[in-house]
């Protein structure tokens, strides 16, 4: 391929994806914190000092007391007796149930302590928006769409960059003074991200590659709002929880998703400590109860079919869920870069576009 043809295809795939890297890249930056900054807008609670932890059960019922026609979706755990349990909740009080809410319940007192939209408050839950802004900019399947072809340019406008700057990386590499001006800034960037964008633009495409599908452009069923209050508890959730710690010691629940009927079996989402570090803390791995709160089924990370498995290990590389503090900010400034790339991208276009 010529040169002069290699380089119009990396700017103008860079140019349409432009906006897109960064927006992107600047939402992909926040959201690697994502559970530290949603703390923040977590309401103020008081601990009570000697009291325990209160089992699921309890705040369960509380929470019907005070939505008693709620359909009650989840539950995000307390882990310890600073954090509040969070419910997510169809009511009619809210949105007239068409969306769901959260909904904190103290964890000594069972007491509710406030309630949220989700998604699409971002007055109150910011990060919830950013996240659904992040994975479809609010546009719902037309969002999808974008999302997956900005994503397929701006992975070609990586790959044409990288076989036209070829020659430089070495250099850039081994710290070549004439190569550090400021006119090198895109170049100079683009090296030292190189593998971070690669990763990030390739597992992006990959999460994305339904939308290239014809079952995506399938027409989608009417909804209908079933919302239908939540029954009471079919079991005692602590006493099934803690046998499920006694056959699965290595297993820390997270997250419960109520079954509506009988027929259904109660999720409970969560990880074992064996997990190799590259999966999930708090997903990687299900327990299925049944209506009586034996386990019906498990699905550890480990009994998934391979591609189901890689599909996760390739989600917690995209997000960096993984490895705590030191890995998040490294995400964060690499993806960073990324809008950095966009912006001396444009403004080479521009300068080369006006002489």
């Amino acid at each position: 391929m010529k040169k002069g043809l290699l380089f119009r295809i990396h700017s103008f795939t860079g140019l349409l994806s432009g906006i897109f890297i960064l927006l992107m890249s600047i939402s992909g930056s926040v959201l690697v914190f994502h559970e530290e900054l949603d703390s923040l807008q977590h309401p103020a609670m008081q601990q009570q000092a000697g009291q325990p932890l209160l089992p699921v059960d309890s705040c369960y019922r509380s929470l019907q007391k005070e939505f008693p026609h709620a359909q009650i979706s989840s539950c995000m755990l307390a882990e310890n007796t600073g954090q509040p349990f969070i419910f997510s909740v169809y009511d009619s009080s809210y949105r007239k149930g068409t969306q769901t809410m959260q909904v904190f319940v103290h964890p000594q007192t069972a007491q509710v302590l406030a309630f949220r939209g989700a998604g699409k408050d971002r007055e109150h839950n910011f990060m919830a928006w950013l996240t659904v802004f992040h994975n479809s900019f609010h546009l719902k399947k037309k969002g999808e769409w974008l999302l997956g072809v900005f994503g397929l340019l701006f992975l070609v406008s990586l790959c044409t960059g990288i076989i036209h700057y070829r020659k430089k990386i070495v250099p850039v590499l081994l710290f070549k003074r004439p190569l550090y001006r400021r006119n090198n800034l895109h170049q100079l960037i683009g090296v030292y991200a190189l593998l971070f964008n690669l990763l990030i633009g390739a597992s992006g495409v990959w999460m994305q590659r339904y939308v290239f599908t014809r079952a995506f452009y399938a027409a989608e069923q009417p909804y209908t709002n079933t919302r239908k209050p939540s029954p009471a508890l079919f079991f005692r959730l602590d006493s099934s929880l803690k046998s499920v710690q006694r056959q699965h010691p290595a297993f820390t629940a997270h997250v419960i998703y109520f079954a509506p009927n009988r027929e259904r079996n109660t999720a409970v989402y969560g990880s074992r400590s064996t997990n190799h570090f590259i999966h999930s803390k708090k997903f990687a791995d299900a327990v299925f109860l049944d209506s009586a709160g034996r386990i019906a089924r498990t699905a550890f990370v480990t009994e998934i079919i391979p591609e189901n498995r890689r599909d996760i290990i390739n989600a917690q590389l995209h997000f960096g869920r993984y490895g705590g503090w030191p890995v998040k900010l490294l995400y964060s400034l690499f993806g960073l870069t990324v809008a950095i790339l966009s912006i001396t991208g444009f403004l080479l276009w521009l300068k080369r576009s006006t002489h």
